[in-house]
């Protein structure tokens, strides 16, 4: 059997070095936990990045895989398959739309729900061919393409990739008047991430999101909700965005939607604005697959009983408690989030995001850093209240000088 140091450097010599994960190897995992190659148990306190909202090898989710693989796993879009209606009705229903569009992965969705926007500007708003502005926020992070990329602060995503695509323009996050100011007869929409995930797990101020919603519905721009990470019970409800009441023009949605099973996502809004899409002008071979509809039926099964958001909600309370207790000692400087996820901003006197998150893998709980000092939380919905007080101890000891 391999172990931890053999496989990491077979790893490291070939494969192209665009991560750089903490060094552990897992072999298997169950529900909150994972079990590396020589055996040792580790607290996965970051959940796939909210993939595994519904931990690892959930019992309803592989059974759901399971039967599935029995019958068709692909058809492609030539053909209809039986398990594409009911995904597209259900998850219709619990976004409160009215039409799907299923891709694979977020880069994927977010692609989709630019080309939806610009292509909405031109067929409905009367927006001249070519001209179509879409306004995102500063330290978003949507994904990786050439063109997601485009718009990013981040210059470690951006630097190289060049020429950029145009057709989006930066404003401060949480700023409604710098939103204002920015919009003009050619915008088209409006994509936000609810709450800002890789950028430390930022939480706009207070009325922000409702205000975004009033001020497009007065300019006819749509609101694009990227809740690729934030939506699907992660912060106590289904969506980051109810939580100011508000309901986008169109969700983007990935992640917790496969299950952690397979990679499954989906841009949901209404008939008139899906509907701008004639055949041939977009599509996905694997998007909307059997397999992929059979665990995302299951998934959406399972949040229609509200289960896993009171328990996000719960935990959640217990764990912004919890670390907000950490902020007296001097060790952390601040903590932001919502529901089971949290941004930790550790004083860099007790070191980086990357040294606490290698002290806390050897006490056996994995979490990961962020711009610096930062270290996210997000745990799967399913860990017991027991687990997270033992990660929190484990946190507590680490920062303890």
């Amino acid at each position: 059997m391999a172990t931890t140091e053999s496989a990491i450097a077979s790893a490291e010599a070939h494969s192209a070095h665009n991560y750089h994960p903490l060094p552990v190897v897992v072999a298997s995992a169950d529900g909150a936990w994972m079990t590396d190659v020589e055996g040792r148990r580790f607290l996965d306190m970051l959940a796939g990045y909210s993939a595994l909202n519904f931990g690892h090898g959930n019992r309803r989710l592989i059974d759901a895989a399971k039967a599935q693989l029995e019958r068709v796993t692909l058809t492609s879009r030539a053909f209809h398959h039986d398990r594409f209606a009911d995904f597209c009705t259900q998850l219709a229903e619990l976004c409160g739309m009215e039409m799907v569009l299923p891709m694979n992965t977020g880069a994927e969705a977010v692609e989709t729900a630019v080309k939806t926007a610009r292509k909405w500007g031109y067929r409905r708003k009367g927006v001249p061919d070519g001209t179509a502005k879409i306004i995102v926020a500063a330290d978003n992070f949507h994904g990786r393409t050439t063109t997601i990329i485009s718009f990013s602060t981040d210059e470690e995503a951006r630097a190289d990739y060049g020429p950029y695509t145009p057709g989006f323009e930066i404003v401060p996050y949480g700023d409604l008047t710098a939103l204002d100011a920015a919009m003009t007869d050619n915008t088209v929409a409006v994509l936000l991430e609810p709450i800002q995930g890789e950028a430390g797990v930022l939480v706009p101020p207070p009325g922000y999101l409702a205000g975004v919603r009033e001020l497009t519905r007065a300019r006819n721009v749509l609101f694009i909700a990227d809740e690729i990470q934030s939506g699907l019970g992660r912060t106590g409800k289904t969506f980051a965005s109810e939580h100011e009441g508000v309901v986008p023009d169109m969700y983007v949605l990935g992640k917790a939607l496969g299950g952690g099973v397979v990679p499954v996502s989906a841009v949901v809004s209404s008939a008139e604005i899906l509907g701008v899409f004639r055949p041939g002008e977009h599509g996905s071979t694997f998007g909307g697959n059997p397999l992929a509809c059979a665990v995302a039926l299951e998934v959406i099964a399972m949040l229609r009983t509200g289960e896993y958001q009171q328990r996000a909600a719960e935990l959640g309370d217990h764990l912004h408690h919890e670390l907000g207790l950490m902020t007296t000692g001097g060790a952390v400087e601040q903590v932001r989030g919502r529901g089971l996820w949290a941004g930790v901003d550790i004083s860099p006197s007790y070191g980086t995001g990357r040294e606490i998150s290698e002290k806390l893998m050897d006490r056996g709980v994995l979490v990961k850093d962020t711009h610096g000092s930062t270290i996210r939380i997000a745990p799967p919905l399913v860990i017991s209240k027991e687990d997270l007080d033992w990660g929190l101890e484990q946190l507590r000891a680490v920062l303890t000088r």
